[in-house]
């Protein structure tokens, strides 16, 4: 059970273009900005800083961002934004059969080199203590550009706010992102954790 209640979306009336963001990335409002809405300033920065991370005129494809999010999730432990992130990958162009085949990355043929290296990133980034290494980096950039590093490390970090966030409040889980969950991580050994009832 959430330690805090969503709000309804309407009790800001001022954030509707805030959430309209996140309508737009995942179909619906998350219950973490329901949630957060106590303080309007938060969602709006919130929000503000996922529109640059996420930016369409980045060159680091949309979508992979949004797989790099849930590694990054992964490796913090949070099960809630594991399964929004890949809700989100999908609605930003990523295959289906590229996310069914998430926990086989590192042999999928659905994954590039560039992309499983990125990945390892996201996973050494987003650990506590954080693993980036100089061995990590040489390989990053090997595959990447600073620019394009810098746009990982963004996506990383966005979510890393979110994993604490949500695993702290214990954000219930909307409906789209476990039946996601259930369907692609549960053979993983993803579970929903706290943030189903």
């Amino acid at each position: 059970m959430a330690h805090l209640s969503p709000l309804p979306a309407d009790t800001t009336p001022e954030l509707k273009d805030d959430f309209a963001i996140f309508i737009d990335i995942l179909g619906f409002v998350p219950n973490s900005l329901l949630t957060m809405q106590r303080r309007p300033q938060i969602v709006k920065g919130f929000a503000e800083l996922t529109k640059a991370v996420m930016a369409p005129d980045g060159t680091v494809d949309r979508g992979f961002k949004r797989v790099l999010a849930h590694f990054a999730s992964r490796a913090a432990g949070c099960q809630y934004c594991e399964a929004h992130s890949l809700i989100a990958a999908g609605l930003h162009g990523v295959s289906d059969e590229k996310i069914a085949d998430v926990w086989n990355y590192q042999t999928s043929p659905h994954y590039s080199d560039a992309e499983r290296v990125a990945l390892d990133y996201a996973l050494a980034a987003g650990s506590v203590p954080n693993q980036v290494d100089d061995a990590l980096m040489t390989r990053m950039k090997q595959h990447w550009d600073d620019d394009q590093i810098v746009e990982i490390l963004a996506a990383v970090s966005l979510y890393g706010f979110l994993n604490r966030w949500n695993d702290s409040m214990a954000t219930e889980l909307e409906a789209p992102p476990k039946a996601l969950g259930d369907k692609v991580l549960k053979k993983g050994g993803w579970t929903g954790g706290k943030h189903t009832t």
